[in-house]
């Protein structure tokens, strides 16, 4: 019996040890956005994934704290004021600077929710978003 349970030991430590992932290389690093703030003053990051549902569209805003971005399913029809339209997919990073009206923050799917996660760069109390009617 002692040979038997060694055995046994033996062979699931090789099955583990064998299955486990074996080293790939070193860690890589793709650039996503490069973005520089001048006269932010940041005490505080608050970071919130949000989901907007298929078809619908975010109300035209300002941030009165700039907020950078990434989409992690999906993809957003995004525009800031006095810029052109442009398609965000998921994998791709967006900046939104303090207090610039962000005409479109729309879902580009009538059929699939859109899922970022956005990371608020704030002063002290500063409010997350501010609708513009």
């Amino acid at each position: 019996m002692k040979i038997s349970s060694l055995l046994i030991g033996s062979l699931l430590i090789l099955m583990i040890t064998s299955s486990a992932p074996q080293a790939q290389g070193p860690p890589t690093r793709k650039d996503l956005l490069h973005i520089l703030l001048t006269g932010q003053q940041l005490s505080r990051i608050e970071v919130k994934e949000v989901t907007i549902p298929a078809g619908q569209s975010a109300p035209k805003h300002t941030h009165p704290c700039p907020v950078v971005g990434y989409v992690t399913s999906g993809r957003v029809l995004f525009q800031i004021e006095g810029e052109e339209k442009r398609l965000i997919q998921q994998g791709e990073a967006f900046y939104e600077p303090k207090d610039k009206i962000i005409l479109h923050f729309d879902n580009d799917s009538a059929q699939q929710p859109l899922t970022f996660v956005a990371f608020y760069l704030k002063q002290a109390d500063e409010e997350l978003i501010q609708l513009i009617k």
